[in-house]
């Protein structure tokens, strides 16, 4: 006698799938991360000033910021898998140039060539595994997929400490090229090939619109950095005029019947309130983790290495508990996760805001540890529950509208802390007082980290009312059966 096939039950393709996808995420958040704690040792390898050499980072977030608008297109017209093979041929070839690198114009080149693949490999990567997973096992799958995604920002600067260390600057980009190999081989015999459907006509003013304005918003966010202020001319127009655009793009994109994003997917209350919890996810969680390492190096004098070691215990609490909170918000939804995980980040955020020049070590890793289980239980919920909101022909769509959202909150959020920061370090010139500077930038993190709280009450109580619906419609439904009711 024949059992019926478990519903809940995840097929062995969907984590096949899932690995390559990994692969290929990995190496564009490492690569990030390494070149970040790169810089010093480049500017002084090119012969350039940090402000030429900083464009090795910003022109790659140009590149990937202008693309990732059209990866939803791009997948409909030509098929996700090879759109897919494309982006890891583009960064791993990108990143071999960036290797043969002879002056920092040439690198910056490169590095553009490297974002353009960077930007379609996560978005393209989600979509291919929302598609296999199905709404029902999105949180399952992607809390999985998250633990090595949320680990590589934190084995990112130990990998770069190590091969400065001991091998040449161009192994940053070098040690690329055999993983893009591998993910490219592994892409092509894993990866369904899927028929190319109906794409429609390229959105030509909406493509304009958008690959100008995101680009535009992206780089004067990151001029807040170099500049210090938020009123500089270098700010202020380009921000100004990404802006303009990208509401621009907004009027267009609800007035034409085939847009390049699809911004109706707003009006569902369960994704429109993920999607601005991702946004704020993004600022508390990407703006947080640039204080961590300048601490440890500027204040406690830790070497690159050392650094990265000590930055680990966040990502390992995220890594332990994401599996978990996968199976939890299959089975209830979302927001109480997504609420629990934030509140719990907040609180774990305020120590730092008490931190001196001595404080213990194992103590800030203990409230390092707890911040990461918070981010584990609120991060991957809010991103499956804008995926079960959604239908498989809308997930092209969508996947690349959560990356932007959830890219130009880490921008935001990074932009804040690095002038908070700068500004209470001015005139500062004992230790004890930068230390004190950075328990005010920390203090800062904790206030934009609270402001998660409420997308995420919102997103509950959109969840709670499509179950609710659900119950009123069908007051036998099966407890098990009311997760679905959010894709409603």
């Amino acid at each position: 006698m024949n059992t019926p096939a478990d519903p809940n039950r995840i097929d062995a393709y969907v984590w096949r799938i899932s690995a390559v996808v990994i692969v290929g995420s990995i190496m564009s958040i490492l690569d990030t991360t390494i070149v970040n704690v790169a810089l010093a040792t480049l500017g002084h390898r090119l012969h350039s000033p940090i402000a030429q050499i900083q464009w090795v980072v910003t022109g790659y977030m140009l590149a990937l910021a202008a693309v990732i608008p059209i990866t939803g297109w791009a997948a409909r017209r030509f098929g996700a898998k090879q759109v897919y093979l494309l982006s890891l041929v583009l960064f791993t070839a990108g990143s071999a140039l960036c290797g043969l690198a002879t002056s920092a114009t040439e690198l910056i080149v490169f590095r553009a060539i490297q974002g353009v693949g960077g930007g379609m490999i996560l978005p393209i990567g989600q979509l291919m595994m929302a598609d296999a997973a199905g709404p029902k096992r999105m949180g399952r799958v992607m809390s999985i997929v998250a633990v090595p995604a949320m680990l590589a920002p934190i084995l990112g600067p130990t990998i770069g400490g190590l091969i400065l260390d001991n091998a040449s600057w161009r192994w940053i980009f070098y040690v690329n090229v055999p993983i893009g190999v591998i993910a490219v081989l592994a892409a092509l015999r894993t990866l369904p090939w899927l028929k190319a459907g109906a794409a429609g006509r390229l959105d030509i003013r909406g493509l304009v619109l958008m690959a100008t304005g995101l680009p535009l918003l992206t780089y004067g966010l990151a001029e807040i950095g170099i500049t210090g202020s938020f009123t500089a001319v270098k700010v202020l127009v380009p921000c100004l005029g990404g802006l303009a655009l990208v509401a621009a793009f907004a009027v267009h994109a609800l007035r034409v019947p085939l847009p390049l994003l699809d911004l109706r997917l707003y009006r569902r209350p369960t994704f429109a309130s993920a999607s601005f919890a991702m946004f704020c996810l993004g600022a508390a969680l990407f703006g947080g983790m640039i204080l961590l390492p300048l601490y440890w190096q500027g204040i406690r004098h830790e070497t690159v290495l050392d650094t990265g070691l000590l930055t680990a215990p966040m990502g390992l609490g995220a890594a332990l508990v994401m599996p978990l909170a996968g199976k939890l918000a299959d089975r209830w939804g979302g927001g109480p996760l997504a609420l629990f995980g934030v509140v719990v980040t907040t609180l774990a955020t305020i120590p730092f805001g008490l931190i001196g020049a001595h404080t213990s070590i194992l103590w800030l890793s203990v409230a390092m540890f707890v911040r990461g289980t918070g981010i584990g239980f609120a991060f991957m919920p809010v991103m499956a529950a804008a995926f079960a909101s959604l239908q498989r022909s809308e997930l092209a769509h969508a996947t690349p509208q959560l990356n932007v959202l959830q890219r130009v909150g880490g921008s935001i959020g990074t932009a804040v802390l690095a002038v908070v920061l700068q500004r209470a370090l001015t005139g500062v010139h004992t230790l004890g007082g930068a230390a004190s500077a950075y328990g005010t930038a920390f203090w800062a993190a904790t206030a934009l980290t609270a402001l998660a709280i409420v997308p995420c009450i919102i997103l509950l109580r959109a969840e709670r009312a499509a179950r609710a619906a659900t119950r009123e419609k069908d007051p036998g439904v099966p407890a098990e059966a009311l997760a679905e009711a959010v894709t409603a």
